[in-house]
């Protein structure tokens, strides 16, 4: 038997997209390939949609950018899942010391 397969308005509803963002999103992951019909209509199957939704952790719920999200599909980079939790436990004067620091070594190595 065939794996079920969505078309591209049906997988958006069910990961709660926009169909463009699909698509948009299909040029910029090289993983998200879908099948296509003869006539060139996108077909996504449950791998395609746990791929989807994946994505959409990682830039929506983890803030990452779409070349951070890329990396971490790819292998080539590892995200921490806790990260949201920990910054939230950070006192907001903490949290602004370290990330003057962070942007200051940033500044020094750009000046360079």
């Amino acid at each position: 038997m065939a794996d079920k397969t969505y078309r591209i308005g049906e997988a958006a509803e069910i990961i709660g997209l926009k169909s463009y963002v699909l698509r948009f999103w299909e040029t910029e992951f090289p993983q998200l390939a879908p099948l296509r019909t003869e006539s060139g209509h996108r077909l996504y199957t449950e791998e395609h949609l746990n791929l989807l939704r994946r994505i959409k952790q990682l830039l929506h719920e983890q803030g990452m950018t779409i070349e951070g999200a890329r990396r971490v599909l790819s292998g080539s980079a590892v995200v921490d899942e806790d990260a949201p939790e920990k910054l939230s436990a950070v006192p907001d004067r903490d949290f602004l010391r370290m990330l003057k620091q962070e942007l200051t070594a940033l500044k020094r190595v750009l000046s360079r």
